[in-house]
């Protein structure tokens, strides 16, 4: 990602994104990196509120421009002339009556996206005709998960073509495929065996999974820890410490496969997909220290996986943040905390239940991600005719 004093144009397509929350920041580059894989040439440019502070980095934003300059025409006439945006994404509100009015004038594409009721500009005097219609006028369209919004632009006299109820603005997961021969292979030999997956651990969290399982194995004798490694180079030595513990391992990427006696099975982290699938309950590791960066729980969740995690969020923090309230994620403390977890999470039912709400939490913003990234390429490809023509 450039840093925000780049200001110079790269060649090319340029899209502009613009977001007034950082859930929405994230989900925007989220957007841009999946554009990106379609259309490599493509630059995103990311810009947000003041109010917001500091953003977290996220791939897929190339130019991390920074707060926008005020609304003043000649600030808002000297960005666009710099920065010459094919299409813009602006999601949220606070509206730029000035910056809207240069971008109709500079033919400049745009998309509104994920506005809620109380973030549409209010009217200045309720006595006069209602002039919100002239801001909106720019947008190709308007796509909101509000039907409040919908029912009061159509008042305004926008175009109903223009309006379009979607679902949220939201992080969505492209998790990480696995081979359905192994996968199959696996679900058979392990067959009601309780299994539970740590993702990406480091050494040195790992005393305090060993002592967690070796308290969850008291109540449930046969359940199955895979440890899956953040640096493969420590398999050896993880090898070594589960064996001076006590506890019995398998090494699979040695070949080995877990028999009834294993009660630890270690690999690396580059078949999380198959893990994912195949465990009911992830630590996601890296975390276990405040100052560890952790990781992204969309994956594991998108596929069904309850997930735990420590107090090291790192960048993660705003989507830990926003899911921990639907209770699609759990942060633990200590090693008894995981334990009890694991054994909670051990009744179908329990994990289910949190299964269900990650799982909805993650696929809710799927849809409107791919409906968004569609509308994109369809207005960039127009653009692209329209400046090819003759």
């Amino acid at each position: 990602m450039t840093d925000a004093s780049c200001l110079t144009r790269p060649a090319g397509e340029l899209l502009w994104v613009h977001a007034t929350t950082i859930e929405r920041y994230l989900a925007l580059c989220d957007i841009g990196q999946r554009l990106k894989a379609m259309r490599p040439d493509l630059i995103i440019l990311a810009t947000w509120e003041a109010a917001m502070g500091a953003v977290p980095e996220a791939e897929g934003c190339d130019i991390a421009h920074g707060p926008l300059p005020g609304d003043t025409a000649a600030e808002t006439k000297a960005f666009l002339n710099q920065w010459r945006p094919d299409l813009c994404l602006w999601a949220g509100g606070d509206l730029r009556r000035g910056l809207l009015r240069q971008m109709r004038e500079q033919g400049v594409s745009a998309l509104l996206v994920d506005i809620r009721s109380k973030e549409l500009p209010s009217r200045k005097l309720r006595w006069l005709p209602d002039q919100r219609h002239r801001i909106f006028s720019g947008f190709d369209a308007v796509l909101t998960p509000s039907k409040t919004v919908q029912a009061q632009l159509q008042k305004t006299g926008m175009s109903p073509d223009k309006l379009h109820l979607t679902g949220p603005l939201r992080l969505s997961a492209m998790p990480p495929s696995c081979n359905p021969e192994e996968l199959s292979a696996l679900q058979q030999s392990l067959g009601s065996r309780p299994i539970w997956l740590a993702a990406r651990v480091r050494l040195e969290e790992l005393p305090s999974l060993l002592e967690a399982h070796r308290t969850a194995l008291r109540l449930l004798h046969r359940l199955l820890l895979v440890v899956a490694l953040d640096d493969p180079d420590s398999r050896a030595r993880t090898r070594n410490l589960v064996q001076a513990s006590g506890l019995q391992c398998a090494d699979w990427d040695a070949g080995e496969e877990p028999d009834e006696y294993s009660q630890i099975l270690i690999t690396d982290s580059a078949n999380l997909g198959l893990w994912y699938r195949l465990a009911p309950v992830s630590l996601l590791a890296s975390s276990l220290l405040p100052e560890m960066p952790g990781q992204s729980p969309l994956d594991a969740l998108a596929l069904g996986s309850v997930v735990l995690h420590g107090p090291g969020t790192g960048r993660h923090h705003p989507i830990y943040a926003q899911l921990a309230p639907l209770k699609a994620t759990k942060q633990i403390a200590t090693a008894k905390d995981l334990a009890e977890m694991v054994i909670h999470l051990s009744a179908p039912d329990a994990a289910a239940k949190r299964a269900l709400a990650g799982w909805t939490a993650v696929t809710e913003g799927a849809a409107m991600t791919d409906q968004l990234i569609d509308r994109v390429q369809d207005i960039l490809d127009l653009r692209e005719d329209h400046h090819a023509a003759p």
